[in-house]
C-alpha cells in the first residue's frame, strides 16, 4: 500500500498557503472564497482520508496527525459557514484564539512524536507549533502584529511541509532518496 502521508502534507500546505496569502493581505481579501472548497475537499477530506489509510498502515502518529489536521479544515469551514455568526463579533477572536492555543498544544505533542519519524516533519511540526500559539495569542489578547506573525510564520510552514511532501512523492517515485529527510 502506498505511503499516504505526502498526500497528507500536501493537502495541509497548499490549503495553508493559500489561507496564509489572505491573511498576509498579499491577495485581495475579494477571492477568499476560493480557500473554502480548498479547506474542506482538499486541507479537509483528503488529509482526513489520508490518516485513515495510516490506520491501514499501522502508522499511529501519520493517522492521528492527518485526521485530526483534516478534521480542524473541516471544522474551521464548518465554523465559518455555520456557527461564527451565533457568537457575539467581539468575542468571536478570544473564542478562536482559545481553540488555535489547543491546537497548538496538541500540535506540540505530536511535534514530540515526530522525533522518530523524519528531520523534515519534526519541522513541519515545530513551526505549526508555534504558528498555531502566535495565532492564537494575537487572537486573544488583541494583538494584529502577533496574529501576523503567526501569519507570515504559517507561510513558512508550508514551505516546510511541501519540502516534506515533496520528499515522500519524489523518493516513492525514483527510488532513491532524492531530498535528505533524515528518515529513521
Amino acid at each position: 500500500m502506498a505511503d499516504s502521508a505526502p498526500l497528507g502534507l500536501a493537502a495541509f500546505a497548499l490549503t495553508t498557503f493559500l489561507l496564509s496569502l489572505f491573511n498576509a493581505g498579499l491577495l485581495p481579501e475579494a477571492g477568499e472564497p476560493v480557500v473554502f472548497p480548498l479547506a474542506a475537499f482538499y486541507g479537509g477530506l483528503a488529509q482526513f482520508v489520508a490518516g485513515l489509510f495510516e490506520f491501514r498502515n499501522n502508522d499511529t502518529f501519520g493517522a492521528t496527525a492527518f485526521t485530526s489536521y483534516g478534521a480542524f479544515w473541516l471544522a474551521s469551514r464548518a465554523l465559518e459557514t455555520f456557527y461564527a455568526n451565533r457568537i457575539p463579533e467581539d468575542q468571536l477572536p478570544l473564542y478562536v484564539g482559545w481553540s488555535l492555543l489547543a491546537w497548538g498544544l496538541f500540535t506540540a505533542y505530536v511535534w514530540i512524536g515526530s522525533l522518530k519519524v523524519s528531520v523534515a516533519v519534526n519541522a513541519v511540526l515545530l513551526l505549526l507549533t508555534a504558528t498555531f500559539v502566535l495565532l492564537g495569542i494575537g487572537d486573544v489578547i488583541g494583538s494584529a502584529a502577533i496574529v501576523r506573525a503567526g501569519v507570515y510564520l504559517g507561510l513558512v510552514t508550508t514551505l516546510a511541509a511541501w519540502y516534506a511532501s515533496a520528499a515522500g512523492v519524489l523518493d516513492d517515485t525514483v527510488g532513491r532518496t532524492i531530498l535528505p529527510v533524515g528518515h529513521r
